[in-house]
């Protein structure tokens, strides 16, 4: 696609479960919908191979799937996909709004964001041998999404965080033992978590360590970890790896347009409202708590009313 300031009703940012669900809802409300994304639909999902959380699936669906039957379903209601499309730039303000990408620029009555979060670039990622050969194989980023695939094995969690030790406790549900390992002597988190964890007799720690290699050739075999100060190694016998670094939100197009956190997470209210009008969020682009394909696909629908509900007050 290569037509320059065509105009649509709705434009969505990011393919995603919150793009894609949103993009259905705004075609299905016969309102011209363009869905852009930098690389293929399905962002966090398309790389997850089974969600056993998602509603009307009682024996769990394939991450590719369920992203599969999402877009398509949006394509039948009209929706235009145009992949490869890097968003540059946004200018809200003007009427219609226009957005500037890789592939050429567009224009749009209302925008949606649904660009997301990504736990395994820029600071949510170790960058280290493994890790992206055995992501989707032990390798993960969501206990929460894939803890019960450990059940009664053993595991590791990389982080010394809120998050971190959260998802150490959520995974002694599931794992014969959790391993936290953390580059710093003492943990981050909240006291109340470390205390938990502590008196958890399924969590070890592994303190000022830091991970060099996931071993392993189609799934996780094993973690070396080093220490900090004498550079010693060992390998622990783990079957899966939980990384809790740090998310990276994409939303680096959006400079200085809009209304962010300190994490660079967009602001909006309970309707999917940023702080420009006509211009929504929707998923794990927003700030919020719980970070999950059945809350991504929920933004998404509020905000496509939402944008309807603009659209026709500019009529």
């Amino acid at each position: 696609m290569n037509i320059e300031n065509k105009q649509y009703d709705v434009i969505v940012i990011g393919g995603g479960p919150a793009g894609l669900s949103a993009a259905l809802y705004a075609s299905r409300a016969n309102l011209s919908t363009l869905l852009v994304d930098k690389g293929v639909t399905g962002g966090q999902v398309a790389t997850t191979f089974w969600i056993e959380n998602y509603p009307g699936f009682p024996d769990g669906v394939g991450g590719p799937e369920l992203i599969a039957s999402m877009e398509a379903q949006a394509k039948r209601f009209g929706t235009e996909i145009a992949v490869i499309h890097e968003v540059l730039d946004l200018d809200a303000n003007q009427s219609p709004l226009r957005l500037s990408t890789t592939e050429g620029n567009f224009l749009a009555k209302t925008l949606i964001i649904a660009s997301g979060a990504e736990p395994g670039v820029g600071k949510g990622k170790l960058n280290i041998p493994g890790e992206d050969t055995l992501r989707g194989r032990g390798v993960s980023y969501c206990a929460t999404c894939d803890g019960a695939f450990f059940r009664d094995l053993d595991v590791a969690v990389i982080g010394g965080g809120d998050s971190a030790i959260e998802e150490a406790i959520f995974l002694t549900k599931f794992a014969k033992s959790v391993t936290v390992v953390h580059r710093r002597q003492e943990l981050r988190a909240a006291k109340v978590l470390q205390e938990r964890a502590f008196n958890n007799e399924k969590i070890k720690f592994k303190l000022g360590r830091v991970p060099v290699e996931i071993k392993g050739e189609t799934k996780v075999e094993g973690l070396v970890v080093e220490d900090v100060n004498s550079k010693a190694s060992e390998t622990l016998d783990v079957k899966g790896v939980f990384i809790f670094v740090g998310v990276q939100p994409n939303s680096g197009f959006l400079k200085d347009n809009l209304d962010l956190d300190a994490q660079g997470y967009i602001l909006t209210d309970e309707r999917m409202r940023t702080s420009i009008p006509g211009v929504f969020a929707a998923g794990d682009i927003r700030q919020k708590q719980l970070r999950q394909v059945v809350t991504a696909v929920s933004d998404g629908a509020i905000a496509a009313v939402e944008a309807e509900r603009f659209i026709e007050g500019l009529n």
